[in-house]
Order: structure tokens, then sequence, then C-alpha cells
């Protein structure tokens, strides 16, 4: 025990806090008890600014000697570090009463009056301004679904971020994207190997200028990454060590003081400073910080997954993985000589975690829960992981778990918000951030989880009064701004975004947006004031530009080469809708009433959709719509004398094919007609199935401006090489909460297919032949994709089954189901749906003969619906042609949404209401994928869907949808005036 003691002195002495804590730990381990080693190690865990743990051991001492006078001393000090100063003073207040009455030791007397003093009068000096807390929390680095650093980014907000793809590897991207095509700037560099912009001088961007004129030593809410790290580490900001003092179990060894300006200042406290660059964002100064440290100890793993979580927010991956995996590597060493050691299972859980590796970090963080039961951080990252894997329920119950021995903690109620977001429980989210709030006002994470919850709910008019906190949080009420017609408020709130100075990949991301986001705004106040029939992205708005907005690239080649759209002032001076648009009528305000309770019938019951009453009412208008168009063009085609006027047309033209779709009396006659554009008639009644879909498409566009939905085909040359969708339903290990329900069907389908076919595609499309029987009677008994990548034994896919209805014989190519090798992590296991000219050309005419079926079905029956048997056949063709609709997704997103109000819209026009939602479980576009052919998805559907279905004449009741409104800045307040 003496030789201990020796080395317990040397190592404070030398300030190697880290190894101090660990020979303490042993000693407890012997003698758990002892109160002075507790407070030892707090004090030790002081140093490292670990001020949890402080509090933890200060509480284990308190309990087993009360009147311990320096254990109150600590834990106050530590919780005033971490901003709880009531809780401090009430600490020093309970030993100081101690004190007076028994008087033994009057140097802590006097240290617990001082430090109540100095509490009291920061609470008499202290201004009444309350500034926004901007820094990131902990949330920064949860991994939800495929957003992978920040979990802010999501679906409805810069998803995917991931994405942006740099076309040259060596950019400079300035504020000057505002307005001309310089993209220079000397206060921005990127690094051309890693595409990351990294910042030369610092400039504060979070908003909180007011923090810099009353520095505090501690940064309550900021996440630590040592938090996050080495689950030790609560505070990170830089300040002086102070006095040193190690208790003995009889009395005071040393005490003394170290310099700030010390140039032999410990390595745990450079550790400290450079946690504290990360979570302020100064990512290239933290890697300045631990590479210093690494140069003098190589494997000291916080250091590591310091600089690895740095080079992560930098999108540097390969650097992070690298970091990572040393992190690991020394932990598992360290748990090898410490096998039951929580902190050291926390540590690897949690570098585990970030790695991606969740089966490794729920077993670690397991096994340190076990070992502290009390430990918040590991409570919450193993929530974090049974979150990714899919056991949500658990998931939960953990962050509570956590919350429960810390509600103070912040970091905790952030990760079961979002939780709740990802798993779209919209009560349970909002009383989580209330209870948030409640802990800390200034918890600018808070008001973005909020926010984006707002804005996928369809509330953007809340979110544009939301504070300017972060740059997540100025792109959200950019964005709101510009979806509820306040043109000029989000034109200056992109602009804002292209202001701020580049020190990470996702605000480059964010700012990338923000252009394509502020060129679009101006083209809708461009057209704000004009017939809503003259607000045509897909015409209007050039090809290279849609492109390169699509798949989120960088749009210094779309700066210098498409033409802008014209300043604000020009287009729409006042910068906004005029009031007038947003007075609505009796008819009007009943034609919304009609909408909102026919586009409530869109939402999938499914985990991951959130009910978005904008989206509700937007489906209900362009159902109207496509019913009162789609009607009128049926009335046109079921009059005698209009039907013989076609036929002498087509007759005269001698034309042999109908490449057009348009409603005619080819499936009368059982001939094709004349070409679309000669086929119109003078009542422009005439429709496409393209026209059919795209009143919908145009209604989606303007209901969320920020979503790039564009067909496909009318990208730019690049369109010739490809443009596919990616759905995965599991990633690596993370299960996706949306589409991982279907992960079951889509694998037996993928058998399926590669025991009929005996072969599959590799990535280069190249022929992989399975026709050993060996490799056969695997595939058959195969329970996960893993299972079929290693009989293949390389990344491969097969195309689900779409059997044509126009062409016998001919099978088109469905959904691609994609497996490819992700290492260690797992697989990526998802649908794939590519879009090239020659499968466009196959589906349109899929598609057109789908829709002529549709028309011959009603208008063959000049009185459809008292035939039951006519009824059921266009129900039937309806299905039909949406189920094509939905194997040829030709939009760049969107289609799912597009495809249903579609079919409400054609059961509208043939005087059919759906009465029922869609059921539990069910996502429609999946059911079309998942069905070889029409008639099977009409089997699945049918037995819910039609029941419901009712015969009504309502649709004569409406007022008509393109008079009511008829601007597009009319069709902008009626979306934006949606009650909550």
């Amino acid at each position: 025990m003496g030789s201990d003691r020796a080395e317990l002195a040397r190592l404070c002495s030398g300030r190697n806090w880290s190894k101090a804590i660990r020979l303490l730990d042993s000693i407890l381990a012997q003698s758990p008890s002892s109160v002075h080693d507790l407070c030892n190690r707090a004090f030790c865990y002081s140093q490292l600014e670990l001020h949890k743990h402080v509090v933890k051991d200060c509480d284990r001492a308190l309990q087993l000697e009360p009147a311990l006078l320096k254990a109150y001393v600590l834990k106050g000090k530590a919780l005033s570090t971490m901003g709880k100063k009531e809780d401090a003073l009430v600490a020093w207040r309970q030993g100081y009463k101690i004190a007076v009455h028994d008087t033994m030791d009057l140097k802590q007397l006097l240290e617990l009056e001082d430090l109540i003093s100095s509490i009291k009068i920061s609470e008499e000096t202290k201004s009444g301004d309350h500034v926004m807390d901007a820094s990131p929390c902990d949330t920064k680095v949860v991994t939800s679904e495929d957003r992978v650093i920040d979990s802010s980014s999501t679906a409805t907000i810069a998803a995917d971020t991931k994405n942006v793809v740099s076309e040259e590897g060596n950019f400079n991207f300035k504020v000057s994207l505002k307005g001309d095509t310089s993209l220079t700037s000397a206060n921005n560099k990127v690094d051309a190997n890693k595409g990351a912009a990294r910042p030369v001088k610092e400039k504060d961007t979070t908003g909180t200028q007011a923090a810099k004129k009353a520095p505090k030593p501690d940064k309550k809410n900021k996440a630590k990454a040592t938090k996050e790290t080495n689950g030790r580490a609560e505070g990170g900001t830089e300040r002086s060590p102070g006095e040193i003092e190690i208790i003995d179990r009889d009395q005071t060894l040393f005490a003394t003081k170290i310099s700030k300006s010390s140039k032999s200042m410990c390595l745990d406290f450079r550790l400290s400073r450079g946690i504290a660059q990360v979570n302020e964002g100064k990512y290239d100064q933290a890697i300045s910080i631990f590479d210093q440290i690494l140069r003098e100890t190589p494997t000291y793993p916080e250091a590591l997954i310091g600089r690895g979580t740095a080079y992560a927010f930098q999108r540097e991956l390969d650097s992070a993985i690298s970091d990572f995996t040393k992190a690991i590597e020394d932990l598992t060493k360290a748990i090898e000589f410490e096998p039951n050691s929580p902190d050291i299972l926390h540590e690897r859980g949690i570098v585990n975690y970030k790695f991606k590796d969740y089966n490794s970090a729920l077993e670690d963080l397991s096994k340190c829960v076990k070992r502290d039961k009390k430990n918040s951080s590991a409570h919450t990252y193993l929530g974090l992981t049974l979150s990714a894997l899919g056991e949500y329920k658990r998931a939960e119950d953990e962050h509570l778990l956590a919350i429960k021995y810390d509600e103070s903690f912040l970091d905790c109620w952030a990760h079961l918000a979002q939780l709740y977001l990802d798993l779209a429980y919209p009560e349970k989210l909002l009383n989580c951030l209330d209870k948030a709030i409640q802990v800390d006002s200034r918890f600018a994470k808070e008001y973005h989880l909020r926010g984006i919850l707002y804005h996928g709910m369809g509330r953007h008019s809340i979110i544009s009064g939301f504070p300017k906190t972060s740059i997540e949080c100025l792109y959200l009420r950019a964005s709101c701004h510009h979806a509820v017609g306040e043109y000029k408020d989000a034109i200056k709130g992109y602009d804002d975004v292209l202001d701020l100075e580049l020190d990470s990949m996702d605000k480059f991301v964010l700012q990338c947006l923000a252009f394509y986001q502020k060129e679009m705004a101006l083209y809708i106040a461009s057209k704000a004031n004009l017939e809503f029939s003259q607000f045509n992205i897909d015409d209007d708005v050039d090809p290279l530009f849609k492109e390169y907005w699509c798949k989120r690239l960088h749009p210094k080649n779309v700066a210098e080469k498409v033409y802008r759209q014209p300043p604000l002032r020009i287009s729409l001076r006042s910068g906004r809708l005029n009031n007038q648009d947003f007075k609505f009528t009796k008819h009007q305000t009943t034609l919304l009433l009609a909408a909102d309770s026919i586009g409530k019938k869109i939402q999938y019951n499914c985990r991951g959709f959130l009910p978005n009453q904008r989206q509700y009412r937007m489906a209900g208008l362009a159902a109207i719509e496509i019913a009162q168009k789609v009607s009128k063009a049926w009335r046109f085609l079921r009059n005698p004398k209009n039907i013989a006027k076609l036929v002498r047309r087509r007759d005269k033209l001698n034309m042999s094919q109908n490449r057009g779709g348009y409603c005619s009396t080819s499936t009368l006659s059982g001939s094709p007609t004349s070409n679309p554009t000669e086929d119109k008639v003078s009542s422009g009644v005439s429709l496409s199935w393209h026209d059919v879909y795209n009143i919908a498409v145009k209604w989606r566009q303007i209901s969320e401006p920020c979503d790039p939905v564009v067909w496909v085909n009318k990208l730019s040359e690049e369109f010739n090489s490809g443009f596919g969708s990616h759905t995965p339903m599991l990633l690596g290990q993370a299960k996706f909460v949306r589409y991982y329900p279907y992960y079951q069907r889509v694998l037996e389908s993928a058998k399926s297919i590669m025991l009929d076919l005996k072969y599959v595609n590799n990535a280069e499309d190249r022929a992989i032949f399975l026709t050993d029987i060996e490799k056969l009677k695997k595939i058959e008994v195969a329970s996960s994709c893993s299972d079929l990548y290693n009989i293949v034994g390389e990344t491969y896919w097969v195309a689900t089954r779409c059997d044509s209805m126009a062409f016998q014989v001919r099978r088109l190519e469905g959904t691609r189901i994609t497996t490819q090798n992700m290492g260690k992590t797992g697989f990526d296991f998802a649908i794939r749906t590519p879009c090239t000219p020659s499968r466009w050309e196959e589906y349109d005419e899929e598609m057109t003969a789908a829709w002529e079926a549709i028309c011959e079905a009603y208008c063959s029956d000049t009185n459809p619906t008292r035939d039951p048997g006519t009824l059921d056949a266009v129900k039937d063709a309806i299905l039909r042609m949406t189920y094509y609709w939905y194997n040829f997704m030709p939009l760049s997103r969107g289609s799912a949404v597009v495809g249903y109000v579609v079919l409400l819209g054609l059961f509208l026009a043939a005087n059919m209401d759906v009465t029922a939602s869609i059921p539990p479980g069910v996502q429609v576009d999946w059911e079309a994928m998942l069905s070889p052919d029409p008639d099977t998805f009409v089997n699945a559907v049918r037995p819910w869907l039609y029941p419901s279905i009712k015969i009504s004449r309502s649709l004569k009741d409406y007022t008509d949808v393109s008079c009511a409104f008829s601007t597009t800045g009319s069709v902008v307040a009626a979306l934006t005036c949606v009650d909550p």
C-alpha cells in the first residue's frame, strides 16, 4: 500500500491524472469505503474537467461520511463549473452548516464561506440579458439513418449530406454565389484530397456574440467530445488548473499552484483544450492540438478519439476511421488488463458506436451499465445503439434511465427527442422538448429539433419566428419563409447561410443547398402574380441546374454556366405575397375543407411518417383538380359526336400508333389514334397520362419548394447515364425505421428471383451464374442478406419482375434489389430504381396503355355508376396504372405521394370516394414494387380499399380549383393557411 501511495504522489506531481485515476481505481477496488481516496479521485477527475465523475465520487464519499467538508467543496466546484450555480450553492451551504458546528477544520470553513460569497456576488452583478447558447450538443454526432454526422440534417432539411459531391477536387466556395459567379475566397481553403472546407481565420458563426463580452469558465450545454469518447469529460473549456491538492487518509500531502501560461501544461489539460475546440466547431485548431499530443503519446486513446471526431465532422472519413481503429485497438488492450472496468467499456462502446459497429457497441455498453448502473452517458449511448439496431422500445427505456439518473443532462433529452422524431411521435417529442427547455432555456438544439418537427408537420409559419442560433436554424428559417411566400426574408436567410465561413462539411452542404434554394425562391417569386399554369419548373429551369440540385453537387459549374434568376426587386417588389391572397371566399373555404378531408388519405400509418397538414391540403387540392379535368375529358369522349369527329380525324391522318397516351377513341375502336399534338381539340380537354400526373407533380413541387421534385427525363444530358433512386432497408448494421419492415419480403423476393433466373448481376452489370446445385440449396435456406452475399461472393443486384400489360411476353425491369458489402459493419441492402432513356420509353408505352384502359373502362358505358361490373373494371384499371407508376418511379423524389394522389383523383373523377385510410404497416408503393404483375398488386390492395369506396356526386359541388386558386401566389397562400 505504501508503494501505491508513493506512486500516486509521483503521478500527481507529474500531472498524470489519467494514470492517477486508474491507480485510485485499483486502491478503491480493495478499499471501497475509503472516503479520502474517493475525494482524491474526485480531485483528479476535476483536473481533467470530468465534472460528473467528481460529483459522483463526492456523493459516494458523503454517503459514507456526511461531515466530510472536502467533498462538499469539490462537489460544489464541479457543479458550478457545469453551470449549476444553485446546486453548487446548496452543496456549499450544507458543508458550511456542518463546518460552523464543527470548527475542527478552519481552512475548509473559510473556503466554503468564500465560495458561498462568490456565488452571491456573481448573482448580484450578473446581467439580466439571456444569451442563446448556440453551441452544438452531443446529438451532433448521432447517426440517424443515413445522416452520418449531424442528426439535425433530416430527410426534410438537408438530408443525406454524404451525397454532396465536388465536381473538382480543389475549389473555393464564397458568398459571391449570392449574386455573381466568382467562387474564390481568401478566407476559405479546401483540402483537394479530402474535399473538406477549412477556414484560415476564425469567425463566430453561432450568433452568441454577447458571450464574448462575459466569458464563462463553463460551457454548460456544449457537447463534450470526451464525454462521447471516454465517458468522463463533462467540460472542455480552457481554464486555470487552480490549486492542486491531494488528500491522503489522514492528512493533506501537498498544495501548489500551476500557472496558466506554464510551458509544462499537462497532457490531459491540452486534451481538454482540444475537446473544447471540437465543440466550438474549430476543427483545424482541435486537430492541431491532438496532433501535438499524439506526437508525444502516439497511442493515447482519448486524443485519437478526439481527433477522429474532428475529422468526422470535416468529412475526412478515412482519417476518422483510422483514428477510431487505433483507439479501439488500444482500448481492447486495456480491457485485457481491466476486463471489468466500466470506464474502458464505456469508452470502447462509444467508439464502436461512432464506428457504426453497433453490435459491438451494444455488448460493451450493456456490460458497462451492469457495472455502473447510474452512468447516464452510457445509458443514452446504449439507447442510441439500440435505436440504430431497430430496438426502439428498449432504446426509449435506456434514454429515460439516463434522464432518471441525471435530469440536467441535456444531451439525454436531445437523444430521446431525436428518437421520437425518427419514429414520428410528435406528442412525445414536444413533451420531451418542453422538459428540456425547462432545464435550460438557452438550449439551441431544442429549438432546432422543434423546428424540424414543425417543418415535417407542415407548420412552417411557426418556425419562421424561431431564433437564429446556428447555421441549421438559419437554413430552416429561410426554407420556411420560402414555403409560406415570404421571399424577401427567405432570400436574406439564404444569404446569411452563404455568408458564413466554412469550417465543416456540414456547413458546406447547407451552403450548397442555400445557393439552389435562393435561386428557386427567386423563380417562384417571379411567378407569384402569374397564372399557376405558368409555374413550370421542369420546362423553365435549366436542366443542368436541376441535375446539380437533385444530386447536391457543388454549384460552381452551375453558377458559371446557367442563367441566374433576376433579383427580387424586379420580380416581386414587395418581396412577399399580397394580403389579398390570404383572404378566402366562402367557396374557396369549402374547397379547402374538402381538400383537407380527401388529402388525409395519403398518410402512411407506419413508423417514421409524420402527419403533415400542408401535404394533406396539397394532396386534396391536387386530387380534386385531377378529378375535375379528367371528368371533363371523359364527358367529351362519351359524346357520340365527339367520338365520330375523332375517328374521322384519326382516319384522315392514318396514324398507326399513339405514343402520347391521350384520352381518345383508340381504345374504343381497338386501334391507336393520331399524334397528341394533332389530337388536341379546341376545348382542350384531351389528356395524356403525363398530363394527369403532372397536375399532382406541380402541387407537390409548390407545397415543399425545398424538395427537388422534377421529372427525371427533364434533367440534363447526364440522364443518358442514368439517374437512380436509392432506398436502403439496412445500412451496415443500422435498420431504417421507415423501410426495414419490408426487409424480409424483399429478401424472399430476391431469393425467388435468384432461384428462377439462376443468375445475378454484379456491380459492372455482368452476369454471375448460379447453376451449382449446392449454391441453389443454400439460397433456398438463406435467412439474411449476408447469407446471399456470401453465396454470390461479391456485390450484386437482381431486378424484380414487372410483367407488361400492353405487350405480351414483355417483362419490364422493375426495382433492383442490391446487396453491397460495407466491411466489418455489415451490408447495404437496398432497392434502387434506375431511370434511363430506354427504360423510360418502355414504361411510357406501358403507362399509355394503362391510361387508355382506364378511359375505355369508364367511357364504354354511358352510365357506369349503375353497373357494378363496369365500376369494378374502372377500379382495377386505376390500380393497374398505379402499379406501373410505382415501378416506373419517374420523379427525382415524391413518386410515392404523387402516385396515390392521382389514384384518389381518378376515383373521384369516376364518382367514387375513397373513405378508408391506408392500413397500418402498409406502404402502397412497396406493395407495387414487390408484386410481379399488376393483378397481384390489385389483389393485395383490393381487400382494404374496395370496401371503403362509396358512390358520390360530391365533385360537382366543388368550385373549379384552377379558377379558385388561379395564381401561384394564391396557391401558396392556400397551402400556408392550414390550421395546426
